[in-house]
C-alpha cells in the first residue's frame, strides 16, 4: 500500500503526441506515480492517428505507474479537442482518427457556416463559428470524401470518449469537449438536430453528455489494466477545460497554454458567442463557460525554425525588424487554414537569433491579439497572466510573453495540469467536491510571477501591419493552384 493521506485517484492526458498518466493523492495532490508513452501522427496535409494506440499508450503509461494504479479508487480522462473517431458496430475504429490540427475541411467548414446562417448565427446557436479544427467540418468531409467510411460508422466519438468508452463499455462525453464538435448548442446545451441533419449524421450514433460531478460509469472486465472491477470513472473532458480545472481556475483570471497549439482562455460567467470566430465559445467542465482562442503553430513551429537555423530554442537574439509568421501548418487564429510560413523584413545584417526571435514574437502576437477578446470586459487587465504548458518552463517563451503582453507572468510550478484536472475531477467523485475546489486545495496554480514590463506596442503593431499586408497571399489555397 502507499503511504498517501488519502484514496488515489488516476488522471490521464492523452494528447496529440502522448498519453500521460498521474496516479494522485486525492488528500493533497501530491503526484505519487507517472507514466507516459508516445503516440504515432500522420504527417502530410491530414493528421491522423490510429485510436488503438491511445489505449496501448494508456496501457504503458498505466504500467509505468507501478502498484499506486492498482490501488485507485477513481479516473478521468482528459483528451486532445475535436478529433473525430469513427467506431463499427464492435467498437473498432472504422479509419484512424482526424485530430483537431487536421485542416482538410476547411472547404466544409466555409460552406457549413454559409448553409446556416453565417457566422453570428453559428455563434448565436453554438457559441462558435466553426473552422476546419471543429468536429462538425471533419464529419462533412468525411461523407463526402469517404462515404463508405462514413456509412460504416455505428458510434462517433471524441478522443476523450473513446478511451471513457473503452473503460466503462458506455458511450459518454462531458459539455466541456461536446461544446467544441459544433454539434453541440450551447444555448439549449443539447445536440443540435438541425446541424446533424445538415451533415447528415445521426445522434442515436453520438454520446450521452454526462453532467459535471457525474459519474461516467466503472470499470468492466477484460480491460487489461491495473484498475479492479467497479473502480469509478468520471465524465473526463477535453485537455484545456481540463486544465482549466487543473489551474482550479476562478472566472476572469486569463490562462496561456503553450503546446503543440497555442491556447488563450478564461472561465467566464457569461456564455460566450463571438460572431468573428476568433473566440471558441466553449463550455467548461463545472457548469460555466470557457471562451477560448487557439493557434495552430506554437512550440512545434518555434522549435522547427530553431532548427532550420541550427540553433538551441533558447538562442535568441534582441533588436530587429524582421517579421516571421510561423503559420507552418495553417492557422486558426487568425484564421488561415491555407497559409504557410512568411518571413518580412531580412536584412544584411539580420542575425539567426534575431529571425528565431521573431519566430517567438509571431506565435505570441496570435495569442495576445486574442486575449481581449476571451476575457470579460470587467476582468483585471492588471492580473497575472497564468503561464502554462510545455513552453511555459522556457525562459525565451517567458521573456516573449511579459515583453508582448505588458502583464505580470506568473509560472505555476504544477506540470501537467491537463493530467491533474482529470485528477481532480475523479477526486471530486469520491469526495462530492466540485473539481476546481479540490484543484485549489492542492494550491496547483502555485508558482513565481515575474513582473511587469513595459508592453512593446512597436513590435505588436509591426506584425500587425505585416500580415494585414500579407492577408490576400495567405488566404491563397496554393493546394488548388
Amino acid at each position: 500500500m502507499s503511504a498517501a493521506e488519502g484514496p488515489l485517484v488516476v488522471g490521464v492526458d492523452t494528447s496529440t503526441q502522448s498519453t500521460k498518466a498521474l496516479v494522485v493523492d486525492a488528500a493533497t495532490g501530491q503526484v505519487v506515480a507517472s507514466g507516459q508513452a508516445p503516440h504515432t501522427v500522420s504527417s502530410g496535409p491530414g493528421r491522423e492517428s490510429d485510436p488503438r494506440q491511445w489505449w496501448d499508450a494508456l496501457r504503458e503509461a498505466l504500467h509505468q505507474c507501478g502498484d499506486a494504479a492498482r490501488e485507485a479508487a477513481a479516473v478521468s480522462v482528459g483528451g486532445q479537442q475535436h478529433g473525430l473517431v469513427t467506431l463499427d458496430a464492435q467498437g473498432d475504429p472504422v479509419r484512424p482518427a482526424l485530430l483537431w490540427n487536421d485542416v482538410r475541411s476547411a472547404p466544409q467548414a466555409r460552406r457549413l457556416i454559409e448553409e446556416l446562417g453565417g457566422p453570428k448565427s453559428w455563434a448565436e446557436r453554438t457559441g462558435s463559428v466553426p473552422s476546419a479544427s471543429f468536429t462538425v467540418t471533419k464529419w462533412a468531409w468525411l461523407a463526402e470524401h469517404e462515404p463508405d467510411a462514413a456509412r460504416a460508422a455505428k458510434a462517433v466519438r471524441l478522443p476523450h470518449d473513446y478511451l471513457t468508452e473503452r473503460l466503462t463499455g458506455e458511450g459518454t462525453t462531458d459539455r466541456g469537449d461536446a461544446s467544441g464538435t459544433g454539434w453541440w448548442a450551447s444555448g439549449t446545451e443539447s445536440y443540435d438536430e438541425d446541424v446533424l441533419a445538415r451533415v447528415g449524421l445521426d445522434p442515436a450514433l453520438l454520446p450521452r453528455v454526462v453532467r459535471p460531478g457525474e459519474v461516467a460509469g466503472t470499470v468492466r472486465d477484460g480491460h487489461g489494466l491495473p484498475f479492479s472491477k467497479g473502480t469509478l470513472v468520471a465524465a473526463g473532458t477535453g485537455d484545456n477545460a481540463a486544465a482549466a480545472l487543473g489551474l482550479g481556475l476562478r472566472p476572469g483570471v486569463p490562462v496561456m497554454s503553450l503546446g503543440t497549439s497555442g491556447t488563450v482562455y478564461a472561465v467566464s460567467r457569461r456564455r460566450p458567442a463571438d460572431p468573428t470566430g476568433t473566440v471558441a465559445g466553449f463550455a467548461d467542465a463545472r457548469g460555466d463557460w470557457l471562451p477560448l482562442a487557439c493557434t495552430l503553430n506554437c512550440t512545434l513551429a518555434v522549435d522547427r525554425v530553431a532548427a532550420l537555423l541550427g540553433l538551441d530554442r533558447e538562442a535568441v537574439e534582441p533588436g530587429t525588424d524582421v517579421t516571421l509568421l510561423p503559420y507552418l501548418d495553417g492557422e486558426r487564429t487568425p484564421n488561415l487554414p491555407h497559409s504557410s510560413g512568411l518571413l518580412h523584413g531580412l536584412r544584411h545584417d539580420t542575425t539567426a537569433g534575431q529571425v528565431l526571435q521573431a519566430a517567438y514574437d509571431g506565435a505570441v502576437h496570435s495569442l495576445l491579439g486574442a486575449l481581449d477578446l476571451v476575457l470579460d470586459t470587467d476582468a483585471d487587465p492588471a492580473a497575472p497572466l497564468l503561464l502554462i504548458g510545455g513552453g511555459a518552463r522556457g525562459n525565451a517563451w517567458q521573456q516573449t510573453v511579459r515583453r508582448l503582453s505588458g502583464r505580470p507572468v506568473q509560472i505555476p510550478e504544477a506540470k501537467e495540469l491537463v493530467a491533474l484536472g482529470a485528477a481532480a475531477q475523479a477526486a471530486g467523485l469520491l469526495t462530492g467536491e466540485d473539481a476546481a475546489a479540490v484543484a485549489r486545495r492542492w494550491n496547483t496554480a502555485a508558482g513565481p510571477v515575474l513582473d511587469a514590463v513595459e508592453r512593446d506596442e512597436a513590435t505588436l503593431t509591426r506584425i500587425t501591419g505585416v500580415l494585414s499586408d500579407a492577408a490576400p497571399l495567405l488566404e491563397r489555397n496554393t493546394d488548388s493552384l
